[in-house]
């Protein structure tokens, strides 16, 4: 038998997270963009068309008029970034041959500070066209190249010591030194503690059933199915946490009911853990309580007025259900794919 589920929340992390992005070629994006990011929540866009930086968030608008040198460094560092963001397309487009086409390249930076050890962690890599590029190993003062177009500007940069200070000083000093100081104004927002709606979803009676929890913040949760008040694994497929586009967030957890006899269903629940909430969430696995798209003939309802309404609310629940499925058969998939 399996021991009862122990999931212990680790101290709190804060990251500061840059997302810079240039394209070449006929494309639906924007030529050069930069956003920063607290965690998951957009803090400052750079639209260099305006020649300026919008504050998403009214923490940050305050932040920018109290502090007026954070949207000067961050308009000074698009700007900059601008220019070396197309030398370095340039570079990328030789070392693969490249004179056409298409072309996006990414860069993603930032530092993680812990709040109660003061640690800090920082990151630099890059992507081209979707795919990683190089890293940078701040612990060794070298770039790792994963593909072999990568091999001569590793080399290059590896060369280049001033350019590798910069980039430590920035990450590892100057960075957890803004985080430090744009804690206090996004605390409310950012340390918040959203409870979620608990839901059971299922394609067919023999289907496996989604439990769905979404509308939690933050996102340090956990998920998981219990027989018993024990955690089980054996017939389970648990997804990843996703992003709401309110800025909270989602996940599932599928278990697979067919070998499941009627009455132990009532020995199943599912157990929704949030860091800042004391109590577990525990919804009982129950029958009448699921949510389905699924109508058998006998029951399907006749009539243009029932059958239109009937419809809406059909719809609603096939939206749910195949939301629910998608996500998480996709969630791992989308997530690597972000720099």
């Amino acid at each position: 038998m399996q021991k009862s589920h122990a999931f212990s929340f680790s101290s709190v992390k804060h990251s500061l997270t840059f997302i810079t992005t240039g394209t070449s070629g006929k494309t639906n994006l924007p030529e050069f963009v930069i956003t920063a990011s607290m965690g998951k929540v957009e803090l400052v866009h750079c639209n260099i068309i305006k020649r300026e930086v919008e504050p998403k968030q009214d923490w940050a608008r305050k932040l920018f008029k109290e502090r007026p040198e954070v949207p000067q460094f961050y308009l000074e560092r698009c700007l900059f970034n601008q220019h070396l963001f197309k030398a370095n397309m340039d570079v990328f487009k030789k070392r693969f041959n490249q004179t056409e086409g298409s072309h996006v390249l990414q860069r993603l930076s930032g530092c993680e500070l812990d709040d109660e050890s003061g640690e800090v962690k920082g990151f630099e890599q890059y992507g081209y066209d979707g795919e990683d590029f190089i890293s940078l190993d701040l612990q060794t003062e070298t770039w790792i190249a994963p593909k072999t177009q990568a091999v001569v500007i590793k080399h290059l940069w590896d060369g280049d010591k001033e350019r590798l200070k910069r980039i430590q000083h920035m990450l590892m000093s100057m960075c957890p030194n803004w985080l430090k100081i744009y804690m206090p104004y996004g605390r409310s927002i950012l340390q918040r503690t959203e409870r979620p709606s608990v839901s059971f979803l299922q394609k067919t009676p023999s289907s496996p059933v989604c439990c769905h929890a979404t509308g939690f913040y933050p996102d340090r949760a956990d998920l998981f199915w219990r027989k018993d008040g024990e955690e089980i694994h054996e017939g389970v497929e648990k997804g990843q946490i996703l992003p709401n586009h309110d800025g909270t967030f989602q996940m599932s957890s599928e278990l697979n009911v067919s070998l499941i006899k009627h009455e132990d269903w009532r020995r199943y629940d599912c157990v929704f853990q949030l860091s800042g909430l004391t109590e577990d969430i525990v919804s009982m696995l129950d029958k009448t309580q699921i949510q389905t798209n699924w109508v058998s003939p006998s029951e399907f309802p006749v009539g243009p007025v029932v059958g239109g309404a009937a419809g809406v609310v059909l719809l609603l629940v096939i939206s749910g259900v195949l939301y629910c499925c998608w996500r998480n058969r996709n969630g791992e998939k989308q997530g690597n794919q972000r720099i």
